[in-house]
C-alpha cells in the first residue's frame, strides 16, 4: 500500500467509525448517510450519527410502541408519526435526563441546537427525495445561542507563555525532565500556532515536506480537504529551523518518517498531545482563562484584526469560508477602535469663535 498522508489516515479512521455508529441505527438511515456524503465532512456525519442515536434512544424510552424494539429495528414510519410538538418535548427532555445506564446527561443550548440540526438534516434528505411529504422539524425554532466572551491571551500573556515554553520556568521538577527533551519541539509548535493561527488538526497533520523556508510558508490541509499555503514570520522561522535540525537526528517508528512534529514515542504527535501541552504551559501564565489550542488561534486572529483592521484578510488567513464567521468572532473585540471612531465623522464645520 502506498504511503498515506495523515489526512488520508484520518479519513479512513472516520469512515470505519461512522460505519460502526450507523450499524447501531435503524437500517434505513444508511441511505441518509450515503446521500449526504458528498456535501458533508466525515466528522460532521459522525456527529450526526451520535446525535441521532440519542434521538432513537429517546424514542425507545418514551414511546410505548418501541419499548422492546432494538434501535436498528425502529421502522421508517417513525418519521411520519412525529409532530412538531413531539420534537419540542424532545428538546426539553435533552436539558436533563438519565440514559439507559442511569448516567445523568445534560445539554446546553449549543448541544440542543446541534441535535435538532441533525434531525433537520435527516428529515430534509427524505423530504427532498419525496419519501416523506412533510418536514415537521422546520416548525421547531432553533434554540437561541447566547454570545460567549472571546477568550484569548493578551500580549503580555503571550510573551510569558513563550518564555515558559523556552525556559521551563514555573514548571514542576517532574515536568522539567520532559521539558529538557522536548523544548525545541514545544517552542516550534507553540510559536507556529500563535504565529499563524492554524488549527491544531492542521498543525499535527504537517509533514517535513510541507515546510518551505524559501518562501517562509507551510502547506496545510484545511477543514473540508482544501490545500492552502500559510505564511510565517521570522520568529516562527527561527524556532522551526532549530527544531527541524534536531528532528533530523530522531529515528521514528515506521510510517511516521515524514511527520513534522513527533511525540515522545517517536510517532506523529496527536491533537490530544498538543492540547495537554498547551494546558500545561498556559497554567503557569493564567489560571482565570482556559487556554486551549483553539484559544491560541483566537489570539492570533484577534491580534491580526487589531493590527490590520481588515476582516477579509483575517478570514482568508484563518481559512474561514464565510466572512460572517470571522466577523462574529473578531470584529467586535476592539472597543478601543470603536471609541477612536466616535469623533472621526464631523457633522458640521466647527466655528472659529
Amino acid at each position: 500500500m502506498d504511503h498515506q498522508t495523515y489526512h488520508q489516515q484520518q479519513n479512513i479512521k472516520n469512515t470505519v467509525k461512522l460505519r460502526e455508529l450507523v450499524s447501531e441505527l435503524p437500517s434505513w438511515t444508511g441511505a441518509f448517510f450515503r446521500g449526504i456524503e458528498q456535501t458533508t465532512e466525515s466528522r460532521t456525519r459522525i456527529a450526526y450519527a451520535v446525535d441521532l442515536k440519542v434521538f432513537f434512544e429517546y424514542i425507545q424510552m418514551k414511546n410505548p410502541l418501541y419499548y422492546n424494539t432494538e434501535i436498528k429495528n425502529i421502522p421508517f414510519e417513525i418519521l411520519t408519526q412525529m409532530q412538531s410538538t413531539d420534537f419540542e418535548e424532545y428538546l426539553e427532555f435533552l436539558k436533563y435526563y438519565k440514559n439507559k445506564e442511569g448516567k445523568e446527561i445534560t445539554n446546553n443550548e449549543r448541544g440542543i441546537k446541534r441535535k435538532l440540526a441533525a434531525l433537520r438534516s435527516l428529515y430534509r434528505y427524505y423530504h427532498k427525495n419525496k419519501m416523506i411529504s412533510e418536514n415537521p422539524t422546520l416548525q421547531v425554532d432553533m434554540p437561541k445561542l447566547h454570545s460567549k466572551t472571546i477568550v484569548r491571551m493578551d500580549a503580555n500573556e503571550v510573551a510569558d507563555f513563550l518564555d515558559v515554553v523556552e525556559s521551563g520556568n514555573k514548571l514542576t521538577d517532574n515536568q522539567m525532565i520532559y521539558h529538557k527533551k522536548a523544548k525545541k519541539r514545544d517552542l516550534a509548535l507553540m510559536t507556529l500556532l500563535l504565529g499563524t493561527g492554524i488549527r491544531v488538526s492542521e498543525c499535527v497533520g504537517l509533514d517535513l515536506t510541507d515546510v518551505d523556508f524559501n518562501n517562509d510558508r507551510i502547506k496545510i490541509i484545511r477543514k473540508g480537504g482544501d490545500e492552502a499555503f500559510v505564511y510565517f514570520g521570522d520568529e516562527v522561522r527561527e524556532s522551526l529551523m532549530e527544531y527541524i535540525e534536531e528532528r533530523k537526528g530522531i529515528v521514528t517508528l515506521d510510517e511516521h518518517e515524514n511527520a513534522l512534529f513527533l511525540s515522545s514515542r517517536r510517532k506523529r504527535i496527536s491533537v490530544r498531545n498538543v492540547e495537554v501541552l498547551v494546558k500545561k504551559y498556559a497554567r503557569t501564565v493564567t489560571t482565570i482563562k482556559k487556554i486551549t489550542p483553539h484559544k491560541l488561534r483566537s489570539t492570533y486572529g484577534t491580534s491580526l484584526y487589531q493590527e490590520t483592521g481588515d476582516i477579509y484578510l483575517v478570514a482568508d488567513v484563518l481559512g474561514h469560508k464565510d466572512v460572517n464567521t470571522t466577523k462574529k468572532h473578531y470584529a467586535a473585540v476592539d472597543e478601543e477602535r470603536k471609541r477612536f471612531a466616535r469623533d472621526k465623522v464631523q457633522l458640521r464645520e466647527k466655528s472659529n469663535k
